[in-house]
């Protein structure tokens, strides 16, 4: 459950690590909560340092203060799956998102829930290294 002001890592090459919820997306349901595959509005609060000293390319997407759309692909909170088993992961995570709802970054690494499928996400799972 992702709310206000909740914090998620971010698990792509679009440039940004942390990003902070400002608002979830089309949740009259939920109250104003969002969990995995849901679209929410956030603010990159940490990003990867900006270095043309190392010779490759230093091409980050995002930058401190951006706002950014995204969706969650793990939380915390505990997701029931229909069979009746229980999914919860160590941290939070999100992908970034365009304006257009693509994917901003080009890979994505780290483990990502089998409930994005069920939710129209499936350019996400067919990206990241394991699903679960």
């Amino acid at each position: 459950m992702i709310g206000l002001k909740g914090t998620l890592n971010v698990i792509d090459n679009s440039g940004a690590l942390l990003v902070e919820c400002v608002n979830v997306l089309k949740q009259k349901v939920n109250n104003g909560w969002g969990s995995v595959g849901d679209e929410i509005v956030c603010v990159v609060k940490r990003a990867r340092p900006i270095s043309a000293t190392t010779g490759g390319p230093a091409i980050n997407k995002v930058r401190r203060g951006d706002v950014r759309r995204a969706v969650i692909v793990r939380t915390k909170k505990a997701v029931r799956r229909p069979d009746g088993r229980l999914i919860r992961f160590d941290d939070n995570a999100a992908v970034l998102l365009n304006n257009k709802r693509e994917l901003l970054g080009t890979r994505v690494g780290g483990v990502v829930s089998a409930d994005l499928r069920m939710k129209g996400w499936g350019k996400i799972v067919s990206l990241a290294p394991k699903v679960v």
